[in-house]
């Protein structure tokens, strides 16, 4: 499943082709929502377009099936962040790619949680949706850029270390701040994370990852 499959809209006009991409953004927004809540079996077509305020009529234009739908909220929120890696390739600054990498992960949880706990609910469930995915394409670009940080570790520009299972960590603590929310606002005593507050959870991300990759800047005490 090519990450941008369900994204593509055809050759409308200018006009014509905003109007489609807002009207798409607002019923992934609105699917992400039902199935975070009520998973791909519990959720409706109708359930759907009530949350998007649309005619029902109006999701079946852009979506023919729930199943479009849904492979659809899977698409864009993995196009979203498979984008944020472009900048890990072998003439970049290790810590500068990282470190973009890991706030992107972290921004994407806050702005989309639904889509994360879609993701997080179909591999869960088994990856029956995007398995081949995960399996051919998913690893093809996982490999490429641990080759890339294989080549810094070689040259002395990150600490020795697996860059598949950093890739696995990194996944599993930003993801978390979505897909566990609840776990986190308690113990953190509030319904949601403030805006500071999660700036401050971002920056204690990066900082224990890029201490763990010998990247930290280094620390002048008077």
């Amino acid at each position: 499943m090519p990450a941008t499959a369900c994204l593509a809209p055809s050759k409308p006009a200018p006009q014509a082709g905003r109007v489609r991409l807002r009207n798409q953004a607002a019923l992934l927004r609105a699917a992400e929502r039902v199935f975070a809540r009520a998973g791909f079996a519990g959720a409706t077509v109708a359930d759907i377009a009530a949350e998007a305020a649309v005619p029902k009529g109006n999701l079946h234009y852009y979506y023919r099936t729930k199943r479009d739908l849904y492979r659809a909220v899977l698409t864009n929120i993995l196009a979203l962040w498979l984008k944020e890696t472009d900048g890990i390739v072998a003439d970049a600054d290790p810590r500068a790619a990282l470190e973009h990498y890991i706030r992107a992960k972290m921004r994407f949880s806050r702005e989309f949680p639904e889509a994360s706990r879609v993701f997080a609910n179909e591999v869960l469930h088994g990856a029956r949706e995007i398995g081949d995915f995960l399996a051919n394409e998913l690893r093809a670009l996982v490999r490429a850029r641990a080759r890339v940080m294989r080549g810094w570790i070689a040259a002395g520009r990150m600490a020795p270390q697996d860059p598949v299972q950093l890739f696995f960590a990194i996944w599993a603590t930003t993801q978390t701040y979505a897909d566990f929310a609840a776990q986190i606002n308690a113990v953190s005593g509030v319904a949601r994370l403030s805006d500071r507050q999660y700036a401050e959870a971002t920056e204690a991300v990066v900082a224990m990852f890029l201490r763990a990759t010998g990247l930290a800047a280094p620390v002048h005490r008077g």
